[in-house]
């Protein structure tokens, strides 16, 4: 299937130095199907949503600690 996919993305345009990088990188990470691939991406976009996530929710704690500092503060 590996070899099926690289064939038919050569024909359809891609230059020879494209085609052995694919192939290069293919065999290095001894990708054996699609659906490894497709697992690691939706790993890595899961982990960037995580991040984003903690960060955010880190930002907006901290800003909402001063503000409600503040509101205190101006109670007394």
């Amino acid at each position: 299937m590996v070899k099926k996919f690289f064939a038919t993305k050569l024909e359809k345009g891609n230059s020879m130095i494209e085609h052995a990088w694919i192939v290069a990188v293919s065999k290095s990470l001894s990708i054996k199907s699609q659906k490894g691939v497709t697992m690691i991406e939706y790993a890595l976009i899961a982990s960037l949503i995580a991040v984003v996530a903690i960060t955010a929710i880190t930002l907006v704690g901290t800003n909402l600690t001063t503000v409600f500092n503040k509101v205190a503060g101006n109670l007394k």
